[in-house]
């Protein structure tokens, strides 16, 4: 008999009617989707209990350990980590699928992200090298637990992939300016919890960098105004985000 190696979708969400079922359709084929749920109070819960009956409601204690929760709720070989506003291109579906099959696959694998900004997709700056590590045997990964930024640790040999997760992320102006103002204070906080220090114009020269680095280094003015947009919001968020920790400082 063949071994046929199985594979579980791990999620968190809070609130993510408008994005969920995408994202669940296009895992649908998994032998198992895992789903986190943080008191949703739109019908999250009830959408995602149409495609697996392991919806669980639990707090709020931060990304990394959220998505540690979940982690150690599947019970396959493998394990996808999504977010709920993600979802899977069909290439990248056929691919995870083989390379699940392979005696000799990597433990652990980075997967292309391309992520929307105001309703265009965008192929250049920040965002034009985004591989999150998504895809992973049991026990060769745990993401740090930290409320934000929650990179995955990993415990074993690394590969790439180059079919593309879709990230439709920041949808609207108004999304992206509430996110920027959650992230920079979650990031705040956690610097001064490590100890670190800013000044104004470390805050100041910290955004300009931003700015260059993905508008002019990594080619963001090829995305067109969309591009120039991108490269003002992250270089808006650096800054904040340094400013908040100089004002939890005083």
């Amino acid at each position: 008999m063949t071994f046929k190696p199985t594979i579980s979708v791990v999620l968190i969400t809070k609130n993510e009617a408008h994005n969920v079922v995408q994202c669940l359709e296009s895992v649908r084929w998994a032998d198992e989707i895992i789903v986190l749920d943080s008191g949703s109070t739109d019908n999250t819960v009830e959408l995602c209990k149409k495609y697996t009956p392991h919806v669980f409601t639990t707090d709020w204690p931060g990304f990394g350990q959220q998505k540690n929760r979940a982690i150690d709720k599947a019970k396959s070989d493998w394990i996808l980590s999504l977010d709920s506003d993600e979802f899977l291109s069909p290439e990248l579906i056929q691919k995870i699928q083989n390379i699940i099959m392979l005696p000799k696959a990597k433990d652990i694998y980075k997967i292309k992200r391309i992520t929307q900004f105001c309703g265009k997709y965008l192929y250049y700056g920040d965002w034009r090298s985004d591989y999150p590590l998504r895809l992973f045997k049991r026990n060769s990964a745990r993401f740090k637990e930290i409320p934000i930024h929650e990179a995955l640790i990993v415990n074993g040999t690394v590969g790439k992939i180059k079919e593309v997760i879709w990230h439709n992320s920041f949808t609207s102006i108004e999304d992206i300016i509430k996110k920027m103002n959650t992230y920079s204070t979650l990031s705040a906080t956690t610097l001064h919890n490590q100890g670190k220090t800013a000044d104004l114009t470390k805050a100041f020269f910290k955004g300009l960098w931003t700015f260059l680095r993905g508008y002019v280094f990594k080619l963001g003015f090829l995305d067109g105004k969309y591009g120039f947009l991108l490269a003002i919001v992250n270089a808006e968020g650096c800054f904040y985000k340094y400013l908040k920790l100089h004002l939890l400082k005083k």
